[in-house]
Formats: structure tokens, C-alpha cells, sequence
């Protein structure tokens, strides 16, 4: 198994929706396609750190190679929707899942904390971001994005409009989470100058 062929594994979830959408010997011929894509991401970005890869080799390259490869084949507003419904549903899912967890009695308060740390580590200059990080604030956690992979490496393979997929599930992950209200102006891939994050807790 290529190393390619074991990162498309992982979106099985888009490729349901592709069976649903078409007879089965086409969907399954269309995902080889994609999968032959993604070892060509691999190969052209091969230079890139570790850090990036986090982001790259587990979301940006595969959403991709699989919208580019639909794109060609069944036009751009079907690839879309293909790619981004399934994308959507299981960030929504996510969400779900981690409001349960809000309700937990100071769980809020320890996920605002913990927003510093990791967004440091997962989504900071070694991953390919640049930010500007807020002093801290009680019960509140605020940094922007001004430098995006997501934004610069969607926009280099000519599928920009993807960008917006990737903002689109914050807003499902974060924007219903029992006890916390999360914040949003303008993302990158919506047309503006930066990604500003906030989320603060909600005291009852």
C-alpha cells in the first residue's frame, strides 16, 4: 500500500458520498484517479517540514486531489458539493460530540485554556501559520490568522473555493457549543485580511 493509497483511506466518508452519487465502477475509478493525485502531491511537496504536514498530508492534499479529480470529470458545482457535504456532515458530528462534553461541569473553562497551548503548537509558524497571539484574558482565548496553508496551498493547486470548506467547519465544530460562544469576523478564504478566532466562555 503506497502511502497515498493509505491517506485516502482515511475519507472514506467523502468517498460514500461519491458512491451515492454515482454507479459504483465510476466512483471507484474516479477515487483511483484521486488517489494517483495525491501520490503526485506527495512528490511535488516532498521538501516540506514535518509540522506542515499535519495539515497538508491529512486535509489539504486529499481534499485536493479528490475535488481536482471530480472537477475534471463532473464539473466544478458537482465536484463541490460531492466534497464539501460530507466534509460539513462529520464536522457537525464533531461538534455534537464535543458539546456533550461542554456540559461536563468546568469542562468550558479547561477548553478555553487549553486553546493557547495547542494552537501554539498545531497551528502556529512551524505548521506554515502566522498569527498574531492576544494577551490572555479570563474565560476568553483570541488570536488571527494571517497566514494560512490552507489558504496558500488550496490557492496554488487552483481550487481556492475549498478554503471556504476548511472555514466552514470551525463554524460547525465551534459555533454551538453549549456554555462558550465562539467569535468570527472574516476568514481568509472568505475574502478577508485575516482569520480572527475568539471563543469565550459563557458564565450562567
Amino acid at each position: 500500500m503506497t502511502d497515498a493509497t493509505a491517506i485516502m483511506n482515511k475519507f472514506v466518508y467523502i468517498k460514500n458520498e461519491l458512491d451515492r452519487s454515482l454507479p459504483k465502477e465510476e466512483s471507484d475509478a474516479y477515487w483511483q484517479k484521486a488517489a494517483e493525485k495525491m501520490d503526485q502531491l506527495l512528490k511535488q511537496y516532498a521538501s516540506l517540514p514535518k509540522e506542515y504536514r499535519i495539515h497538508t498530508d491529512s486535509r489539504i492534499f486529499p481534499y485536493a486531489a479528490i475535488y481536482l479529480t471530480l472537477k475534471e470529470r463532473l464539473g466544478k458545482d458537482e465536484a463541490y458539493r460531492i466534497i464539501k457535504e460530507p466534509i460539513l456532515k462529520r464536522a457537525e458530528r464533531i461538534g455534537k460530540k464535543l458539546a456533550v462534553l461542554m456540559r461536563i461541569p468546568g469542562m468550558p473553562g479547561l477548553f478555553v485554556k487549553m486553546w493557547d497551548p495547542l494552537t501554539r503548537k498545531l497551528f502556529g509558524e512551524k505548521n506554515g501559520f502566522r498569527n498574531v497571539f492576544y494577551p490572555k484574558q479570563k474565560d476568553v482565548y483570541r488570536m488571527d490568522i494571517i497566514s494560512c496553508p490552507y489558504y496558500r496551498y488550496f490557492n496554488e493547486l487552483g481550487c481556492p473555493e475549498l478554503t471556504k470548506i476548511s472555514c466552514a467547519c470551525d463554524d460547525m465544530v465551534y459555533g454551538h457549543l453549549p456554555n462558550l460562544k465562539f467569535e468570527r469576523n472574516s476568514t481568509l478564504g472568505r475574502g478577508g485580511e485575516r482569520c480572527d478566532f475568539c471563543i469565550r466562555r459563557i458564565r450562567g
